[in-house]
């Protein structure tokens, strides 16, 4: 696509969406089209869609931002099309639901609105999100998704559970990748963690999950989930990784249940003798949730390339929680006390290392600004 179609798409889009109450009766009229042309389609979904709505627009808006960077959008698509395949979706319906979004956005936009030129780029855009998905959709040679069973439950904080499941076989994820989830609690609706544990030969799985304020789904897996039940696992996703050809030292900053693909990734370097230096800080908005700060330092005993620096946000636990702070193991760095990005940000320049930082969305932006 030209910069004048991409121009015209975004333009358009920024119109129609420009608000709550017009990005609804985009959707409405696009899922409406959907299902009605193929009512057999409404099974894939959830029964409450306002999530897939939101999503929806999100990653419409997405595709659009990153048109005019060669690659990106397809790359993106076809990932997208290889999630899809843990709902049961297959290629074929991917043109009907691209048509289904072209004629939404003309009817829209209205008749006066839709020009030729519109017409030429939307069209385009369409099509290159339905030949990108139906690539990945059909290319993707790993199962669309995995059973496994929970063989423990653990509730490492009251609102902190510790999961651990054996699946049906190999699940070949990379350190630091996510995983698309279903409970038998909550059907049909996923939701995305990163285990904490690399990918073994006999299936073994460990999820660190915190229950969200409103949460559906991770307030069903603190409060019932129990040995013996059956998750579905989806196919892996994301790339974060440490870059060894680089020769760059890596800092690692997670907070709360975020250090799980951190977690990962360094228990799987502790197999390799030769790493690159690993500065991790491990954050939390209390002591207490510095839950396994333990394991990290056990796993820098026998690993010199790996140092872990504890903080939290509170000097004490509060009130309603009045344990004494956990005992900073012998010979680890001293618990610090602050918001983790400006206690890393302190210790100096990190521009010469690789940078991963993990945990709520808030903590993310606020370190990397910070940093």
């Amino acid at each position: 696509m030209d910069s004048r179609d991409i121009s015209l798409v975004r333009a358009n889009f920024r119109t129609v969406s420009y608000s709550a109450h017009s990005r609804g009766k985009l959707t409405n009229a696009f899922y409406g089209r959907l299902f009605g042309r193929d009512p057999q389609l409404r099974q894939y979904f959830p029964a409450a869609m306002d999530v897939t709505r939101h999503r929806f627009i999100v990653a419409l808006q997405f595709v659009l931002d990153i048109l005019d960077q060669p690659g990106a959008a397809e790359e993106f698509l076809e990932q997208l099309a290889r999630d899809h395949r843990k709902y049961g979706v297959q290629s074929s319906h991917y043109r009907p639901a691209a048509d289904a979004l072209f004629l939404s956005l003309r009817d829209h936009t209205g008749e006066s609105l839709w020009t030729p030129a519109l017409d030429r780029a939307w069209r385009g855009v369409t099509n290159l999100i339905a030949d990108a998905m139906i690539r990945g959709a059909e290319t993707d040679d790993m199962p669309a998704r995995w059973e496994a069973t929970v063989v423990g439950a653990h509730h490492l904080l009251d609102d902190l559970t510790l999961v651990r499941l054996q699946a049906n076989g190999p699940i070949p994820y990379e350190s630091g990748q996510y995983v698309p989830v279903q409970i038998p609690q909550v059907p049909k609706v996923w939701r995305y963690l990163s285990p904490a544990i690399p990918s073994n030969p006999t299936g073994e799985l460990e999820f660190h999950v915190r229950k969200v304020r409103g949460g559906l789904v991770s307030g069903a897996i603190v409060n019932e989930a129990k040995p013996g039940d059956r998750w579905q696992i989806g196919a892996p996703l994301g790339g974060l990784r440490v870059d060894y050809e680089s020769g760059r030292q890596v800092l690692m900053i997670g907070s709360g249940t975020g250090i799980a693909p951190l977690r990962a990734q360094v228990m799987e370097m502790a197999k390799s003798g030769v790493n690159p230096q690993v500065h991790m800080f491990l954050g939390g908005l209390f002591p207490r949730d510095l839950y396994d700060l333990e394991n990290m330092w056990r796993l820098s005993l026998i690993n010199p390339w790996l140092s872990v620096v504890p903080v939290a946000e509170n000097a004490e636990n509060p009130w309603w929680h009045p344990e004494p702070p956990p005992e900073t193991p012998p010979g680890m760095h001293r618990r610090l006390t602050g918001v983790i990005g400006h206690i890393v940000a302190s210790f100096g320049s990190w521009a010469d290392h690789q940078v991963q930082i993990a945990g709520s969305p808030e903590m993310v932006y606020h370190t990397t600004e910070t940093l």
